[in-house]
């Protein structure tokens, strides 16, 4: 039983593993996130799971969803919406010039 047990100790702590590297990523995704607002999400997110003995699926479910959560609560409207219009000129900019290099045959 003590190994059954280690296994499913070690699974959970795997998925959470997962969880944790995914909201993570996609978090850094968001418009306007930096390295303090993850820093301050995981730590949030840790916090919690510590306090109340909780998996980070269960107590914030998607880490997608979560992700956008915590960045609509921690970033500042202005500086993600000044990162969301960066990032649409960089996208056009690089379909312009994806385009040329396929018209020029670069």
């Amino acid at each position: 039983m003590a190994k059954r047990d280690q296994k499913a100790g070690a699974a959970r702590e795997k998925d959470r593993e997962r969880w944790m590297a995914r909201f993570q990523v996609r978090l850094a995704m968001q418009p306007g996130v930096d390295r303090a607002v993850v820093l301050q999400a995981v730590k949030d997110v840790t916090a919690h799971c510590a306090e109340t003995g909780e998996h980070p699926r269960t107590a914030f479910g998607d880490p997608d969803a979560c992700a956008e959560q915590a960045a609509a609560r921690l970033v500042p409207a202005d500086r993600a919406a000044r990162a969301r219009r960066q990032n649409a000129v960089v996208d056009t900019l690089d379909s312009v010039f994806k385009r040329a290099g396929d018209i020029v045959g670069l």
